[in-house]
């Protein structure tokens, strides 16, 4: 499939390879801050595989493990020390980058958005891999800004929240293109222990243990308990069927205003099964004032730390994505995604927003995948191509019972 451009391509296009003219553009300047950590480290190796042309820079706070990484990746990528808490440094690193892609979190708790101030501010191209709901409207809270600097940015722009947002976005508009009206849409996550992520990863579990869950039910906000409503979900083959419980994530917000579903929630499970019953006893018996507190959460990761890298040892790190919708006409789709390792899906995931901005399909201002002037409708196909590498089962716009592994049969081969 050849580059798709939707619209009149922004600075950061200059990444894009020309077929019209013998003259090649110069090539584009990616920071990945957050570059030495598990998500930054699989995004920038993403990267390089999909777009060998690019340069990656490496942005980290530990110069040796950076410059390690750096030369791994190749002699067009380098290592920058920048500490995302520093606006000045920020702003230095910027100057001469087409894009910047901030995975350094976790973004529970974080007050500002410091990065995608700078990124205005030095009118370079910008996403983030932000997992929080407070976090990533504060951040559309930028857009006005962003549209007047011309500067097109992403929030939200991972695996999950991010491709299953536009999984959501395609299904609806496939639903609405053959005049059913969507109802319900829910999202469920499953991943085998902490796939493979780490401390950052867990510390995000923990601190959405302090969050009331957000959901809508036919048009009207509601709050739930964090780790509650169990519901066992059928991931298909590779998976099968697991236990998902109810966590506050961003898709559930930005899925109900932007796509106008009525009722949307969001469920996530892990594995072993032991380690759902203890994020049900944290969330259950834990002080909420405890879990709202990152210093102290972060001194529990540290204790549980080296158990977790055991049993995932043993689990692995596969993880599934299934979106679910259904419409006033009766009609019943669902996505599913299903990759063997979180740590290396995560990355082409986010290469995928990544080089969807850098060709130029985002407008100027801050969106959320599924908003077009984000990723247009007719750009969603190849990103979601790019985001599906290495899945050991992807499919869109399915009835369930063709990807369920035990689907029930009514009569005479009707499933349900």
């Amino acid at each position: 499939m050849g580059i798709v451009r939707a619209r009149a391509p922004p600075a950061a296009a200059v990444a894009a390879p020309s077929a019209q003219t013998n003259k090649s553009p110069r090539t584009a300047r990616v920071l990945v801050l957050g570059g030495t950590g598990r998500v930054g480290g699989s995004t920038a190796t993403a990267l390089s595989m999909l777009r060998p042309d690019l340069n990656i820079l490496v942005g980290g706070r530990n110069r040796e493990k950076g410059e390690s990484f750096a030369a791994k990746l190749g002699e067009r990528s380098e290592f920058v020390r920048v500490d995302t808490r520093n606006a000045s440094m920020l702003e230095k690193a910027l100057q001469g980058v087409d894009l910047v892609i901030h995975t350094a979190g976790p973004f529970q708790r974080v007050e500002e958005c410091t990065v995608l101030q700078a990124a205005i501010s030095t009118k370079t191209a910008y996403i983030d891999v932000c997992d929080d709901t407070d976090y990533s409207w504060r951040a559309k809270d930028f857009h006005e800004q962003a549209k007047a600097a011309g500067v097109p940015a992403i929030t939200t722009a991972g695996i999950y929240p991010g491709v299953s947002n536009v999984m959501a976005a395609e299904l609806v508009h496939a639903a609405r293109s053959e005049n059913g009206e969507p109802e319900r849409l829910r999202f469920f996550y499953y991943t085998a222990g902490t796939g493979g992520a780490g401390p950052t990863i867990l510390a995000t579990s923990f601190l959405l243990l302090g969050e009331d869950v957000i959901a809508y039910n036919k048009g009207e906000e509601i709050k739930l308990k964090p780790y509650s409503g169990a519901l066992n979900i059928d991931f298909g083959k590779g998976v099968r069927k697991k236990d998902v419980y109810l966590l506050n994530l961003p898709e559930v917000k930005s899925a109900f205003k932007i796509l106008g579903v009525p009722t949307v929630s969001a469920r996530f499970g892990t594995a072993p099964f032991f380690w759902n019953w203890g994020m049900q006893a944290f969330a259950n018996f834990l002080p909420v004032e405890f879990l709202r507190d990152k210093n102290k959460v972060q001194k529990l990761v540290e204790s549980v730390d080296p158990l977790v890298r055991a049993v995932d040892g043993i689990a692995g790190e596969r993880v599934s994505m299934r979106v679910d919708l259904e419409c006033s006409n009766g009609r019943s789709t669902i996505g599913l995604f299903t990759h063997k390792k979180l740590s290396v899906s995560v990355g082409f995931a986010t290469a995928a927003f990544a080089l969807a901005v850098l060709e130029g399909n985002t407008q100027p201002g801050v969106w959320f995948p599924e908003e077009p002037e984000g990723i247009p409708t007719e750009a969603r196909k190849l990103l979601l191509e790019r985001a599906s590498q290495g899945t050991s089962n992807f499919v869109m716009n399915k009835p369930s019972w063709m990807v369920e592994t035990d689907p029930k049969e009514v009569i005479l081969g009707i499933y349900v």
